[in-house]
């Protein structure tokens, strides 16, 4: 059975965004000061919204519509991160971009977003024993 999820920071996929961030932050650190305003500055920022965007979508999880929004913008925010990620690998920053689908798993978000909202947030996802432990949905309020 799966533990009660008390705040955004139980849920799996804040966990995930949440320790990504902090890579890239402290992956960033190296690279040049030349990138400092440029993509130091999106990709941190980028990736940190991911979790900023799960916070919001739990805290407005009364209201499915405003919850499946919030979600999309962290969907939209870790594909923005994959881009980040994908030119400092160009720039030889880094060594390696992880999948594409690690990107989209930050978020809770498959390839379909509809078909996981249609699907996924009434079953959770097959990584999930509950809809609640993958995205914090519930149809709740605090």
């Amino acid at each position: 059975m799966a533990s009660k999820i008390n705040s955004v920071r139980d849920l799996d996929v804040y966990q995930v965004a949440f320790d990504a961030a902090m890579k890239i932050f402290q992956r960033s650190k190296s690279f040049p000061i030349e990138e400092k305003f440029s993509l130091i500055d999106q990709i941190r920022r980028s990736s940190r919204s991911i979790c900023s965007n799960l916070a919001e979508a739990w805290r407005k999880r009364k209201y499915k519509a405003v919850f499946l929004n919030k979600l999309s913008d962290a969907s939209q925010e870790a594909a923005e991160t994959q881009t980040w990620l994908e030119f400092a690998l160009k720039c030889g920053y880094i060594n390696e971009v992880p999948p594409r689908r690690a990107a989209r798993y930050l978020c809770g978000i498959s390839p379909e977003p509809t078909r996981l909202r249609s699907t996924e947030l009434r079953r959770g996802s097959p990584r999930h024993s509950s809809p609640r432990q993958a995205t914090g949905y519930s149809g709740e309020g605090e």
